[in-house]
C-alpha cells in the first residue's frame, strides 16, 4: 500500500522514530499526538496496530480520510492525558510503544483562523481543542499584569515579560486585544529596539507562552509521563519529540527518575533502598534532525527525540 499524500503535517525524525520503536505485525502502538498521521502511517505500513490520539477535531477528520483503509488503525478524539481511560475502554492492558510528537502541527500554524501564528492577522485563539473554554484572547484581556508576566516568564522564558505584560494591559484599556497581529505589534513595541531585530521575531516567546497556557501543555505532559510507562509491556518503548527546552527538561527528568539508581550507602552487600528501575535509556543524548531534514522541513530544526524502554 503506497503512502498517501500528507499536506497536513510533515512528520519529524520519522525514520529514527520507526527504527527505535520497531513496529511489526502483532504489536500495538499509541500515537499520542496524531497530527497528520505521518508517524502512524509508517508504523501501520509495517503491520502494527496504531491507536492515535488527537484533541483537534480537524486532525481526526483529516487523518481518518488518509488512514481509514488500514485495518489496524483507530483514531481517538481525546487528549493523550486520557490514555489510561481509552485503553481501558478498548480492553487493552499493555502496548508495545508510545509516541508523543509534541508542539503544534503545520496545519494548525498555517490555518490563520486558529490564531497560532503572528505572521498573519487572525483571531487570537490558540486552542488545540476548539471546544476548549479558554482562548489566548481570554488570557490576554482578563489576566492581571502580574499573572500575564508570570505566564510569559514561566512558559516563554521571556526576559522582558514584565515590560510586555505592562504594555498589553495599557493597550487593552483602549480596546480589547483580539487579533494576532495587534498582539505581535504590542510586543514589538514593548521590547528594546535591539531585541526587535534579533534572530527570532520578538513575539515568538510570547506566542509560545500563551499557547502552552491555553492548552495546559506542560500539565498534560506531566500526566502522560507519570502514567504512560505503566502501560508499556516489558521491552516496550516510549519516544518523545520535543520542540522547546521546557518540554525537553520535563522528559529528561521524568526518564531519569525512573532509572532506579540505587541510593543505598556505599558498602552494603545488597540493595535495600527498593529504588527499582522502571526504564532504561535507549538514547542517552537526544537525537536531533540532520541538516538535510531541516532544509526540507525548517520547522524540524528545534526537535529533540528521547527514547526509553521499560524493563
Amino acid at each position: 500500500m503506497s503512502i498517501k499524500p500528507n499536506v497536513y503535517h510533515i512528520p519529524v525524525l520519522a525514520d529514527r522514530v520507526v527504527d527505535l520503536l520497531k513496529p511489526a505485525p502483532g504489536k500495538i502502538f499509541v500515537d499520542g499526538t496524531l497530527g497528520g498521521g505521518g508517524h502512524a502511517e509508517l508504523m501501520l505500513r509495517r503491520g502494527a496496530q496504531v491507536i492515535g490520539f488527537d484533541q483537534d477535531s480537524d486532525a481526526i477528520e483529516q487523518v481518518q480520510g488518509r488512514l481509514g483503509d488500514y485495518g489496524g488503525f483507530t483514531a481517538v478524539h481525546r487528549n493523550f492525558a486520557e490514555l489510561d481511560d481509552e485503553l481501558n475502554r478498548l480492553n487493552i492492558s499493555e502496548v508495545d510503544g508510545i509516541l508523543l510528537d509534541l508542539g503544534v502541527s503545520s496545519h494548525q500554524l498555517d490555518t490563520a483562523e486558529r490564531g497560532f501564528s503572528f505572521r498573519v492577522s487572525a483571531p487570537l485563539d490558540m486552542r488545540m481543542d476548539t471546544q476548549g473554554e479558554v482562548s489566548a484572547k481570554d488570557i490576554v484581556n482578563q489576566f492581571s499584569c502580574e499573572e500575564l508576566a508570570a505566564v510569559l516568564l514561566e512558559y516563554g522564558e521571556e526576559k522582558y515579560a514584565r515590560r510586555i505584560a505592562k504594555r498589553i494591559v495599557q493597550e487593552r484599556e483602549a480596546a480589547p486585544v483580539e487579533t494576532t497581529d495587534r498582539l505581535a505589534d504590542i510586543v514589538a513595541g514593548a521590547v528594546p529596539a535591539a531585541y526587535r531585530h534579533g534572530r527570532i521575531h520578538p513575539a515568538t516567546r510570547t506566542f509560545q507562552a500563551l499557547r502552552i497556557a491555553v492548552n495546559d501543555e506542560l500539565g498534560v505532559l506531566k500526566i502522560i509521563l507519570d502514567t504512560a510507562w505503566k502501560r508499556l509491556r516489558c521491552g516496550g518503548r516510549i519516544a518523545v519529540i520535543t520542540f522547546h527546552s521546557l518540554e525537553d527538561r520535563l522528559v529528561k527528568r521524568s526518564f531519569q527518575s525512573l532509572l532506579g539508581k540505587c541510593t543505598c550507602p556505599p558498602g552494603l552487600p545488597v540493595c535495600v533502598c527498593g529504588n527499582a528501575g522502571r526504564l532504561k535509556l535507549i538514547t542517552h543524548k537526544p537525537i536531533i534532525p540532520e541538516e538535510a531534514e531541516i532544509a526540507a522541513n525548517p520547522r524540524a530544526r528545534s526537535a529533540k527525540l528521547r527514547v526509553a524502554e521499560r524493563i
